[in-house]
């Protein structure tokens, strides 16, 4: 199999962000190509399409023929942009994508469990459920989307578990961005989840200058995948071994 390590450890390719647009020609075939060669699995950490639109996912999914590997995916927030978040699902699950939304799936003994995540900031700071309607509205959903990775990871048997994310756990891997926007980047109620399991590593993309690596407060490594992060490979992807 490609990509595969002499003391077994599954590889695993992590890229997040890709915003494909209506009038991109073939923008990620190529790699899709290369990934192939040198991982056994290929994970995806949202924003798949640029404004949530069907033909944005159509594209993706003709590039992603290219790929021979399994593609594991999560949607992020630009994925709902145009209310047609459904139809993209379809899309990319008629390409083969294993969409992962408050679920899991193993693949060679690797547990994977994934969904979006939500906003809400970090430590301290993490936005309370008090006062207005619309806040505790807010702060609700960061707390369902927290509920629903516990869920999932209580399916996973234990052993190698790899989680996959649309927003970040943890606030050390969204430094470099404004420290204005970092409630919006993520929430540590993710990494409160995380952290009740025995986790192998966490993907997740949105912080588009945050920083590579960190880690939740019991150790778990935590990796920033999107785009324009820049990674140890050199490539716009991250190489795990897990």
């Amino acid at each position: 199999m490609n990509g595969e390590t002499a003391d077994g450890r599954l590889v695993v390719a992590a890229l997040g962000d890709l915003h494909v647009r209506e009038t991109s020609v073939a923008p990620y075939r190529e790699l899709f190509a290369e990934i192939s060669k040198v991982a056994q699995v290929l994970v995806l950490t949202g924003d798949l399409t640029d404004l949530g639109k069907v033909r944005e996912a159509e594209i993706l999914a003709e590039d992603l023929k290219a790929c021979s590997i399994p593609v594991l995916a999560v949607l992020g927030n630009h994925d709902y942009e145009s209310d047609e978040v459904d139809a993209v699902k379809a899309v990319l699950r008629k390409a083969g994508v294993t969409i992962l939304d408050g679920d899991a799936c193993e693949i060679e003994g690797v547990g994977f469990v994934g969904l979006k995540g939500f906003a809400g900031g970090f430590g301290s700071r993490m936005l309370g459920s008090f006062g207005e309607p619309a806040i505790k509205q807010f702060v609700a959903e960061s707390t369902r989307e927290a509920m629903r990775l516990e869920n999932a990871m209580r399916s996973v048997r234990k052993g190698r578990t790899f989680v996959v994310l649309h927003y970040a756990p943890i606030e050390a891997t969204v430094e470099g961005e404004p420290k204005e926007i970092y409630p919006f980047l993520g929430s540590s109620r993710l990494a409160e989840t995380i952290d009740r399991f025995e986790v192998s590593a966490v993907v997740h993309g949105h912080a588009h200058r945050g920083a590579y690596e960190g880690r939740t407060p019991r150790g778990a490594p935590v990796y920033n995948v999107a785009m324009k992060i820049e990674k140890p490979s050199g490539k716009p992807y991250a190489l795990l071994r897990v």
